[in-house]
């Protein structure tokens, strides 16, 4: 079993950045692809961004893509999310996310076994 622990949400201006960090416990993540997801309030929850296992795979988002960077530090057992050019529309909860099995980078919801609890990243305008 693996748990995720993300932090680094909060409030920034348009134009922004933040940098957010997922730590996993109870099971070395390195074996596992990677996920950042979120969801604003009234939709659904979507892919932002997923690094495979070796981290030589990299996917985005349209939305994210140049603005966004994924990387992960398996030495940590921690994936990270840089973003940059925060916009308001990014404001949601952001989740970490584990796929046990891909070594592709899973834009799927549904690949991921394992989520955290989320972190609140807010972008005012």
């Amino acid at each position: 079993q693996v748990q995720l622990a993300e932090s680094g949400g909060g409030l920034v201006q348009a134009g922004g950045s933040l940098r957010l960090s997922c730590v996993a416990s109870g099971r070395t993540i390195s074996s596992y692809d990677m996920g950042w997801f979120r969801q604003a309030p009234g939709k659904e929850r979507e892919f932002v961004a997923a690094i495979n296992r070796s981290g030589g795979i990299t996917k985005y988002a349209d939305s994210v893509k140049g603005r966004f960077a994924i990387s992960r530090d398996n030495a940590k057992n921690a994936v990270y999310l840089q973003m940059s050019g925060l916009k308001p529309e990014d404001t949601a909860l952001y989740y970490c996310a584990a796929d046990p099995y891909s070594s592709l980078a899973n834009l799927d919801t549904r690949a991921y076994d394992y989520w955290g609890q989320g972190t609140q990243v807010t972008v005012s305008s």
